[in-house]
């Protein structure tokens, strides 16, 4: 049975960092798209970066490029997101996902999802 199961999170002040795993079992985090996604109170989920089995090529949102990076570990099946410089705009529920196929690296119709963890940033 696929299972995703983050860790991670909390509180931070801006400019502060954070980082996030979600360990896989299951299959191979190297033979599916893996992404990470965030859902703001009262916004839509969206995509924020993604890893592809294919080539390891990634993705990141205009929002967070530069300041997240998104790495995966073959060896320890695992997923993680290193948030930098973080802002109040952050501020989210964040959920890893994975997917052999999605229609688009940030879109969120994967098939498997983490449980999700709150991340908030102060001002």
């Amino acid at each position: 049975e696929a299972q995703l199961v983050q860790s991670g999170g909390g509180l931070v002040q801006a400019g502060g960092s954070l980082r996030l795993s979600c360990v896989v079992s299951g299959f191979s985090v190297d033979g599916e798209c893996m992404g990470w996604f965030r859902q703001a109170p009262g916004k839509e989920r969206e995509g924020i970066t993604a890893i592809c089995a294919s080539d390891g090529s990634t993705y990141y949102a205009d929002s967070v490029k530069g300041r997240f990076t998104i790495s995966r570990d073959n060896a320890k099946n695992t997923v993680t997101l290193q948030m930098n410089s973080l802002k109040p705009e952050d501020t989210a529920v964040y959920y890893c996902a994975a997917d052999q196929n999605p229609t688009s690296p940030h879109s969120t119709n994967y098939k498997y999802w983490g449980q999700g963890t709150q991340v908030t940033v102060s001002s």
